[in-house]
């Protein structure tokens, strides 16, 4: 039988592992804007600003040919329906216009340049959290669209399976184009811009791609399920 100091010792273990895991996965949702980027502005708590101004400052060259949302275009108000079309099944969503405009508008900008078409889902975690994260045409993570804005938050932000947020670098005001979405229940803190909700089949479609797992049985990398956006529909 093993002696108490040994069970004692394999469950500390255990848990600095798990805590390691957890912190490793939360850095590795930073999403580079661009390869050479510049100051990140100040992140202002905007959530539900929809009169608000936006603004794109530029941060490098862009991973694919595209240009940030012109001034003074009038922005996507209300629930935007928003579908992707990938390897792996239809993900449907709803983006939330009202409250996070700049966000949205970014958004919907670039699905509309083609941007996310023939692009994967570079990278899965299925340890600490749980989050399958899209958006970067390098596949590499470190792709943006050559520019940044403002994060919108309002301090209560949480979660939950089904969430449609943004990754950042981890500083404020460096959302790029890479987003992610969550497929059970995640704790993080509230530095990411939540802009939508995935619907209950979208849901169903990323949990089936959490549950086959990351390639080569690892907790964080990509998923062992290839996930190509092939098309992106808005309204």
């Amino acid at each position: 039988m093993p002696s108490p100091g040994r069970s004692s010792l394999e469950r500390v273990r255990t848990r600095l592992i798990s805590a390691v895991l957890a912190s490793s996965a939360l850095l590795l949702l930073a999403g580079c804007a661009g390869s050479t980027p510049a100051a990140p502005p100040a992140s202002e708590p905007s959530a539900g600003s929809a009169s608000a101004a936006c603004a794109y400052p530029a941060s490098g060259k862009p991973s694919v040919d595209v240009t940030p949302p012109a001034e003074g275009t009038e922005r996507p108000t209300g629930d935007v329906p928003v579908t992707l079309e990938t390897s792996a099944g239809q993900i449907s969503m709803t983006l939330t216009g009202e409250r996070t405009p700049c966000t949205v508008e970014s958004f919907v900008s670039l699905a509309q340049q083609q941007y996310f078409t023939d692009t994967t889902c570079h990278r899965l975690t299925t340890q600490g959290i749980f989050v399958l994260q899209c958006g970067d045409p390098t596949g590499s993570g470190r792709g943006g669209p050559g520019y940044t804005f403002a994060d919108e938050l309002d301090g209560g932000e949480t979660y939950p399976a089904g969430t449609v947020a943004m990754a950042n670098t981890g500083q404020p005001g460096t959302n790029g184009s890479q987003f992610f979405l969550v497929y059970a229940d995640t704790k993080l803190p509230p530095s990411y811009t939540v802009f939508g909700k995935l619907s209950p089949e979208g849901l169903a479609v990323v949990e089936k791609i959490g549950r086959a797992g990351v390639e080569g049985g690892a907790a964080d990398g990509r998923p062992a399920t290839p996930v190509e956006i092939t098309a992106v529909t808005v309204g």
